[in-house]
């Protein structure tokens, strides 16, 4: 009979050896994440008060603070998963995909608040800067789908939430204080370039193969990153844009 840790344990297949690198590179995974993170907002949200930062109003602050959450449960988890507690991971994970839905809207909400007031980094006018934001919640959205339809095979779901959590890594890397990046905004798109092929060198490593999940997932982040600049200059995007500042 199938129990509920069996769903999330390692295949009977893997060497005790793959199970122990499964643990460390999803833990340091985490870790690497959560140090990018903090790097690109240490000065403007954590080193600043957190609650206390002069951010532009209260939805950025809420917005702000449940995606620091998902970051600490992303850790938490994985932690969780590492230490053998499978059975709190699956009803912590229940929460997380809550969680993740409130994240969406969320986004969906700050990316339209920033667009309206006139917020364009990169060197983009506001409204097509908007595609940014809400290209990283569309892939967000995708992954924790299919993450959800994933729960029951491991090597797909972890895999899964992890590319989800990388797909949110933009707007750390964009405050990035690296001169290549602050004046070239398109070398940006290697950090999760290089967190992706960390990946896939796991999976080579461990699998002697790449995942599907891998290379779908991987594959749809790096193309939409590749293309939504120029999509976000188009007059059809901007009209887009403009149905949204009218509805939300």
């Amino acid at each position: 009979m199938t129990t509920p840790a069996t769903l999330y344990a390692p295949s009977p297949k893997a060497s005790l050896p793959h199970r122990a690198l499964d643990r460390i590179f999803f833990g340091v995974m985490s870790l690497v994440i959560l140090a990018i993170v903090f790097f690109g907002f240490a000065r403007t949200y954590f080193l600043a008060g957190t609650v206390h930062a002069p951010l532009p109003n209260l939805l950025i602050h809420i917005h702000g603070a449940v995606f620091t959450l998902w970051i600490v449960l992303f850790l938490v988890q994985t932690a969780l998963i590492a230490t053998h507690n499978v059975r709190i991971h699956r009803r912590l994970g229940i929460g997380g995909f809550t969680l993740a839905c409130c994240m969406i809207v969320l986004g969906v909400l700050a990316a339209v608040d920033a667009m309206r007031r006139g917020s364009g980094p990169l060197g983009l006018d506001a409204k097509s800067f908007f595609i940014i934001p809400m290209s990283d919640m569309l892939l967000f959205a995708i992954f924790i789908a299919a993450s959800f339809r994933a729960r029951r095979r491991p090597e797909a779901h972890k895999r899964l939430i992890l590319i989800a959590t990388i797909a949110l890594t933009d707007a750390a890397v964009g405050r990035w204080p690296i001169a290549l990046f602050q004046h070239h905004p398109p070398t940006q798109d290697i950090v999760p370039l290089l967190l992706l092929l960390m990946i896939a060198a796991f999976d080579l490593t461990t699998l002697r193969r790449l995942s599907r999940s891998t290379l779908w997932a991987g594959a749809l982040l790096m193309a939409v990153h590749l293309t939504r600049v120029p999509i976000g200059l188009s007059h059809a995007w901007h009209t887009f844009a403009d149905f949204m500042l009218r509805t939300v």
